[in-house]
């Protein structure tokens, strides 16, 4: 397949600028651009498929660079109801920090940051040189500003396109920069960029957007109950990462392999086959998980994840040690543990279950498991012999509710 046909195929083509592009992406090598504004210190996985779009580009001979949005990340592009709030600068350069080193190390190609060029720039000139070539008219037409109008929408955030598309204008400029990529979000700000660079610099630049990767309810991928999946491992482990990407619905995990994955369209096409045939054993959901970790983290960060994760389901959750089994599970409902405990009181006291009767409920019906054992007698006293390294007991509530619980 071509380039444009590559992403044709995975989905990830929405808008493109011109038809032109089709053919430049085919036939030459393009420098570009794509961007994240640093609204925190680490990328999420719902960055992982716009970001990995830079590698896969790349692959076709063309020249990605990854921008840090050091200035706009002090304002923040419009949100669809309310305006944003401010973070501090202190708080911006220690996330710009955190996404270049992040950026660089498993992307592995030019980071800027937009502070660099926009710091220096005075009102005056910012409305002299750029505010002058764009017509409020036009920027009122943008889904991304038109949205905010009832509910209102500062000039803070009014200018936000403008900033947005000078970046564009000077990567043009200063590293020949003549394509934007990003998410479907931000085709109004994409657009303001081409319009500037065709009124100020008479060039033509180009952009094309990818849809937004989302679950079977139509959530942004990557968003557990609000909560980020972090692309570091240090914020969200391996493990946590392969149980989201484990669970991936059915309906959604083959979109997932072509949008996530460097697998061919044939290794694909078998694995939804094989899926189809039989989904139970969530062969494409297990490839998925391998494809991601492996990118992200390496094999051995997989080996590990898929290790704690077979353990927990079979009587070898032993073999892990107190240190792996707190590491891997920060974020799930942790409770300490003071002394020998009747089994209901334990579910009761620490919010497992809202009351006796349903820990009794939990206990009879083989519900409750510590440490993967089924615990069914309703007098058993849980006890420290109960717990791995005499630290750590992992209570297991039906198929999927797990708590931690640390003797003092």
């Amino acid at each position: 397949m071509t380039c444009y046909e590559d992403l044709m195929y995975r989905g990830l083509i929405k808008d493109i600028s011109s038809p032109e592009l089709e053919k430049k992406l085919n036939n030459e090598k393009l420098t570009f651009y794509i961007g994240t504004d640093p609204t925190a210190d680490s990328m999420h996985i719902g960055h992982f498929s716009s970001f990995l779009i830079a590698t896969r580009l790349a692959k076709y001979g063309h020249k990605p660079i990854l921008l840090v949005g050091g200035a706009t990340g002090l304002i923040g592009d419009p949100k669809p109801s309310q305006e944003r709030q401010m973070i501090t600068r202190e708080q911006v350069e220690k996330n710009v920090e955190g996404l270049t080193k992040q950026a660089k190390d498993i992307f592995g190609f030019e980071v800027v940051n937009n502070y660099d060029w926009i710091k220096d720039i005075s009102t005056i000139d910012f409305l002299r040189d750029y505010g002058k070539y764009i017509n409020v008219n036009y920027m009122l037409d943008k889904d991304i500003i038109s949205r905010r109008l009832e509910t209102g929408i500062t000039f803070c955030e009014f200018a936000y396109t403008i900033l947005q598309g000078l970046d564009f204008v000077t990567l043009n400029k200063t590293k020949g920069v003549t394509l934007q990529v990003a998410g479907s979000d931000q085709w109004g700000n994409i657009t303001t960029g081409i319009e500037l660079a065709r009124k100020k610099e008479n060039v033509e630049l180009y952009a094309f957007t990818m849809p937004l990767v989302l679950d079977s309810n139509g959530v942004k991928f990557g968003k557990t109950e609000g909560n980020a999946l972090w692309l570091d491992k240090n914020k969200t482990t391996s493990y946590e990462l392969y149980q989201y990407l484990i669970n991936a619905d059915d309906n959604c995990v083959i979109d997932y392999l072509k949008k996530l994955t460097f697998l061919t369209k044939e290794e694909i096409e078998e694995i939804e086959k094989k899926h189809k045939e039989q989904p139970e054993i969530r062969m494409a959901q297990k490839k998925l998980a391998e494809e991601v970790i492996t990118f992200l983290h390496g094999k051995e960060e997989f080996d590990k994840a898929l290790e704690i994760s077979e353990a927990l389901f079979t009587d070898k959750i032993k073999t892990l040690d107190a240190k792996t089994l707190k590491e891997n599970f920060k974020d799930v409902p942790t409770f300490e543990v003071d002394g020998d405990v009747n089994i209901l009181d334990l579910l009761v006291n620490n919010n497992i279950c809202t009351s006796k009767r349903e820990a009794r409920e939990m206990v009879s019906g083989n519900a409750i498991s510590i440490n993967n054992e089924k615990i069914t007698d309703l007098e058993y006293t849980v006890t420290k012999k109960d717990a791995i390294d005499n630290e750590v007991i992992i209570v297991k509530k039906g198929k999927k509710k797990y708590f931690l619980g640390i003797y003092r």
